[in-house]
């Protein structure tokens, strides 16, 4: 079977295309998920959780990441996933540490991880994370 030479040029464009197209899925390329500021910490937060209103911010120095409280006492932690962010409401199972400049929190849950953030003061963020019933 002879294939014509544009057919045999267009299957090999596009086996290229689709093995660099896999190879950068593989490495995790793409854009890179930030929160530029508060704002949009918000607005994260209330699509990650519909109707969390969050009444104060601990924002990610580079915009990886954010803690956010809300007048009830509870904490959300937003992390990246792809191009959005996943938010969760941290539970009593929840653990937090300083570890050099930033504060590490282990959400108990496999599938959310934990994640590092770089925030002022991430003791009092600490103590508020131990003190969740």
């Amino acid at each position: 079977m002879d294939l014509p030479p544009a057919l045999l040029q267009f299957l090999g464009s596009l086996a290229a295309i689709l093995a660099l197209a896999g190879l950068a899925w593989w490495m995790k390329l793409g854009p890179q998920t930030a929160l530029a500021n508060e704002d949009e910490a918000r607005f994260a937060a209330n699509e990650a959780v519909d109707g969390f209103a969050a009444t104060e911010v601990a924002l990610d120095k580079e915009g990886r990441g954010a803690l956010l409280g809300d007048a009830q006492g509870r904490i959300l932690l937003l992390r990246p996933h792809g191009t959005h962010f996943a938010g969760r409401v941290l539970t009593g199972e929840a653990r937090a540490r300083v570890d050099g400049p930033t504060l590490v929190i282990d959400t108990a849950e496999r599938r959310y991880g934990s994640v590092r953030l770089a925030i002022a003061d991430p003791q009092a963020w600490v103590k508020r994370v131990e003190a969740i019933g």
